[in-house]
């Protein structure tokens, strides 16, 4: 997607997030749904806290701001990565009364049941930050997640370059195979790696997805890569956590520091591991403004009225363009950690405590 058009749809969502609260009452939700007589409600399910903190420390909490300020009632629920308990919630959101049902699936099967119950319920929905491939949501809001694999890769060759490697056996810890997002990253970042590999510049080490991005369960995988493979002179990992089971195995073979590792999501856990010098670049999403883009669709929907955001996204599943808001994502290094402070994603005293305080002091982060 064009950088202009990105800008766009971020301008699109404030503007509708801007005339959705000067038309609702001033009086607020909370996070467990209130009984708001005929305010519009709106639920929204993410899919856990396991595979990365920012389903709560991020969404949640900017979801919930975008939805008091619009004045609408709304119910945010956790589905903590269990696929029943999904759609259990799913259900009470619905029989609740809930006019638009915004998901983060677990997978497309899930996701598509519950997207087609509440269309059948008349219930407006709109996916979020994953596609539902076949599913039936009205509404795509996310990142240009190819365009977050790309950077991975890019940043990758990047750090491999600044550490003199010649002929880097590289290892790919990639995410869920059923999240469609993964596929996406994967698709940007062998988009750059797949033509070093064919020409001999970098050899290509072990690959392997990780189920439910699990963590432990990436500790255990990238512990046996490394088992099979000592020499493993760069990882590509599809976000922070896993970034994180990677370095603790290379921590125990002395090895951290010396492996430039990639991630995403701008975690706090994974701006320290940059600092310290064990991850070599994550990739930054303001979820503030995929958040509010969101809420502003939502109410939009809830208020029966439709927006063009301006983009689409293909879903070769179902056959269908799903009108899209797509926002541009950054490449963190050390140089410019500082960037995701000053946007506010996280604080200098969450991020410079303990043994960061000095890499912090170093970096320059205030």
């Amino acid at each position: 997607m064009r950088k202009g058009l990105l800008f766009a749809t971020a301008a699109l969502a404030a503007t509708l997030l801007t005339t959705a609260t000067a038309c609702s009452s001033s009086s607020s939700g909370s996070d467990s749904g209130s009984a708001g007589g005929k305010k519009p409600k709106i639920g929204v399910i993410l899919p856990d806290s396991k595979s990365s903190v920012r389903w709560e420390t991020a969404d949640r909490t900017y979801l919930s701001a975008a939805f008091k300020a619009a004045g609408v009632d709304y119910d945010i629920q956790n589905a903590e990565g269990d696929k029943q308990a999904f759609q259990t919630i799913a259900d009470q959101m619905i029989t609740s009364g809930v006019n638009v049902l915004v998901i983060v699936n677990l997978d497309s099967g899930t996701g598509k049941a519950v997207l087609d119950k509440a269309k059948a319920q008349g219930v407006a929905t709109i996916d979020y930050d994953r596609l539902t491939l076949g599913g039936s949501a009205q509404y795509y809001v996310s990142f240009d997640n190819t365009q977050v694999g790309k950077l991975q890769g890019e940043g990758l060759a990047k750090c491999l370059g600044d550490t003199g490697a010649r002929n880097p056996v590289v290892a790919e810890l990639n995410g869920s195979p059923t999240d469609n997002n993964a596929t996406l990253f994967a698709n940007g970042y062998n988009g750059v790696l797949d033509p070093k590999y064919a020409s001999g510049e970098y050899t290509k080490g072990p690959n392997q997805s990780v189920p439910d991005w699990d963590n432990a369960q990436a500790q255990t995988i990238f512990e046996q890569m490394y088992t099979s493979q000592p020499n493993i002179s760069g990882v590509l990992a599809a976000n922070d956590g896993l970034a994180n089971s990677a370095i603790a195995v290379l921590r125990k073979n002395h090895r951290n520091g010396q492996v430039p590792i990639t991630g995403q999501d701008a975690t706090v856990q994974g701006l320290q591991n940059i600092l310290a010098g064990d991850q070599c670049m994550t990739v930054y999403k303001a979820v503030k403004k995929e958040a509010d883009a969101a809420a502003a669709l939502a109410v939009d929907l809830a208020g029966g009225k439709k927006s063009n955001p301006g983009a689409t996204v293909h879903d070769p599943t179902g056959n269908r363009d799903v009108p899209a808001v797509l926002l541009a994502p950054q490449a963190i290094f050390k140089d410019n950690v500082q960037d995701v402070v000053t946007d506010g994603y996280v604080t200098k005293a969450e991020l410079c405590t303990g043994e960061y305080a000095e890499p912090c002091t170093k970096a320059g982060i205030k």
